[in-house]
């Protein structure tokens, strides 16, 4: 089984390769760069912090959920399942698409799962912000997959990890504040059951 789904997922990336994408090429390369290191999930956090109270303790969870996440993907997970990086060349992707291929390991893709990290932590903090983070965490995965440095398979388990990073970050805001100051749908997205009473 374990052959058939890298088989899938071999064929998912060289059909992405193949496909001829040239006014989508530039905007997914630049977003995959500014995607480094956390970039652009800093910066949103940095503009939520001048927002007041809510914002401001939405930005720390999302810089919490990008750190337990970053730590998950690249110090643990890269170093134990150690999956070679797609060949990129083999695969005919277009230059115009190429961003430097990394040197780590390519599953799983640390930069999905600090995208999906912050976007999920924040979302529950900040419901309305929900839908274009998740579109933009979404985009910043995709962009690994066009870019050619990772293999759809690595995307999906980074999106995992982002989640599981996320709900980390929520149960440790819920524990360190009063239950009576705990928003339902902290406890819900960290899996803690509600506050008696």
């Amino acid at each position: 089984m374990l052959h058939d789904l890298r088989a899938v997922d071999g064929a998912l990336y060289a059909a992405v390769a193949a496909t001829p994408t040239p006014t989508l090429d530039r905007a997914l390369r630049r977003l995959s760069h500014a995607a480094d290191h956390s970039k652009i999930s800093l910066g949103i956090a940095g503009s939520l912090a001048l927002g007041g109270a809510r914002p401001r303790r939405a930005a720390l969870l999302g810089v919490g959920a990008v750190a337990v996440a970053s730590v998950s993907a690249n110090l643990l997970g890269k170093r134990l399942v150690r999956r070679p990086r797609p060949d990129r060349e083999a695969a005919r992707v277009t230059v115009d698409r190429h961003v430097p291929m990394p040197t780590s390991a390519s599953f799983p893709s640390g930069h999905t799962a600090s995208a999906v990290a912050f976007a999920t932590a924040v979302g529950v903090a900040l419901p309305g912000a929900a839908v274009p983070l998740a579109a933009l965490a979404s985009a910043v995965g995709y962009s690994r997959v066009h870019t050619g440095v990772h293999y759809p398979g690595d995307v999906a388990a980074g999106a995992v990890l982002g989640v599981a990073g996320a709900a980390v970050a929520l149960a440790a805001a819920a524990a360190a504040r009063p239950p009576e100051e705990v928003p339902p749908g902290y406890r819900a997205a960290a899996g803690t059951p509600p506050a008696p009473g």
